[in-house]
């Protein structure tokens, strides 16, 4: 009897990971690594032409991260889940990943345990996370709960915006990027502040780099030391 292989895509902006994970998964009979992606930007297009059963997707890459890719990939594919695979584990950075459609959550040191069997729970439909992840889930549901606030969460568009001021765009190069004009730019990044509660771009540097949004390791020091 053949057996009918889960289709995997890789999505990570680090070759060594990306071929880690795939020598990982070569060792199992029911899944199949199609593709792999080094950005969020790349992982839709290769999404799009091979409808992947599963991506399994990092937050912090260049050109578009992971959150916006999985919110990207979700309203685009119906039949991909997408199951996220980060060395970030914040509060804010899952929650927010998980209102952006993602289907489970791991963190990179516990995928040589749990990442196949991650993905098959997600294939089925189900939701999956690590145990340490599910456990902060549950605090943080309780904490909502006794410590009702005002939300924070980000637009879409407004998650770009603050990707590319934490990267040193500026308010042309960034209206260049999108296809949008400065005065728009302008506002969202206005929007940006005001949500946050952050009104210097060092900061916005920081809290992005904080949620996983941007990773330091790609930045010029200028704006890490900030």
């Amino acid at each position: 009897m053949t057996i009918k292989k889960i289709r995997v895509l890789l999505v990570d902006d680090h070759t060594v990971v990306r071929e880690g994970l795939r020598a990982l998964l070569s060792n199992e009979e029911d899944i199949e690594v199609i593709g792999e992606a080094p950005d969020g930007r790349r992982a839709l297009t290769m999404a799009k032409q091979s409808s992947p059963d599963v991506i399994v997707m990092d937050v912090a890459m260049p050109l578009l991260n992971g959150m916006d890719a999985t919110k990207r990939i979700v309203r685009t594919l119906r039949t991909t889940a997408v199951l996220v695979l980060s060395s970030y584990t914040d509060e804010d950075c899952v929650s927010q990943l998980l209102k952006a459609g993602a289907a489970g959550y791991l963190s990179k040191h516990s995928a040589a345990e749990e990442l196949p069997k991650a993905i098959r729970e997600v294939r089925r439909g189900n939701k999956y996370f690590s145990p340490a992840i599910a456990r902060q889930l549950n605090e943080q549901e309780k904490a909502r709960r006794e410590n009702y606030g005002e939300s924070t969460e980000l637009t879409e568009r407004e998650a770009e915006v603050l990707q590319l001021v934490a990267t040193g765009f500026s308010n042309k190069e960034s209206a260049d990027e999108l296809g949008i004009s400065i005065k728009t730019i302008e506002k969202h990044r206005q929007q940006v502040m005001n949500k946050l509660k952050i009104h210097e771009t060092a900061g916005l540097t920081r809290y992005a780099i904080s949620k996983g949004i941007v990773d330091h390791r790609k930045l010029p020091h200028s704006l890490v030391d900030s």
